[in-house]
């Protein structure tokens, strides 16, 4: 497991860089890799990723979707960010109880929901505007891009989790 945490990271951040850029908050692909984390690693590994990939993105590393530092990481997706981490979990703690692409893709549904809650508010809060306004800008525009990476992250979990993962576990020891 221990290769597996930077190679989240490292995609996490390769996600980000990926982007529509809408305004308050632009569509990226970071998700679909945070997703694939909690349906793939246990729950301590891809909190570890989220972990680092927050560490280096608040020491600099332009890694998240409006650069990098401590100004991008409490700015107005800030709570998108910091989201994350009970995502990842809440992810990663269902994903573990059974292996079908469905039960994947209501992990992911639910990581998803998890991530959005910090993220609305702390946009609202952040930027002063309505929950509304927080919803219709941070929330709304979201949803069909995320159904579809929720559907790739479950396939690509049920698809690797049988494949990929032994033959990494293997590796380390």
């Amino acid at each position: 497991m221990k290769v597996l945490v930077p190679l989240f990271t490292a995609l996490i951040a390769a996600g980000s860089f990926i982007r529509i850029p809408l305004p308050p908050v632009p569509i990226t692909l970071q998700t679909l890799f945070l997703f694939i984390a909690a349906l793939l690693l246990p729950a301590r590994y891809s909190v570890y990723s989220v972990l680092l990939y927050l560490f280096i993105g608040i020491i600099g590393l332009p890694v998240f979707t409006t650069g990098g530092g401590l100004a991008a990481a409490i700015g107005p997706t800030g709570g998108y960010l910091w989201g994350m981490i009970p995502a990842v979990l809440a992810g990663s703690l269902i994903a573990s109880q059974r292996n079908s692409a469905g039960w994947y893709v209501l992990s992911a549904v639910i990581a998803d929901i998890v991530l959005y809650i910090p993220g609305v508010l702390w946009l609202m809060y952040s930027t002063g505007i309505s929950m509304k306004a927080a919803l219709i800008g941070g929330l709304l525009p979201f949803i069909p891009g995320d159904a579809v990476k929720i559907i790739i992250a479950a396939i690509s979990a049920k698809a690797l989790k049988g494949q990929i993962l032994p033959l990494l576990e293997r590796r380390e020891e």
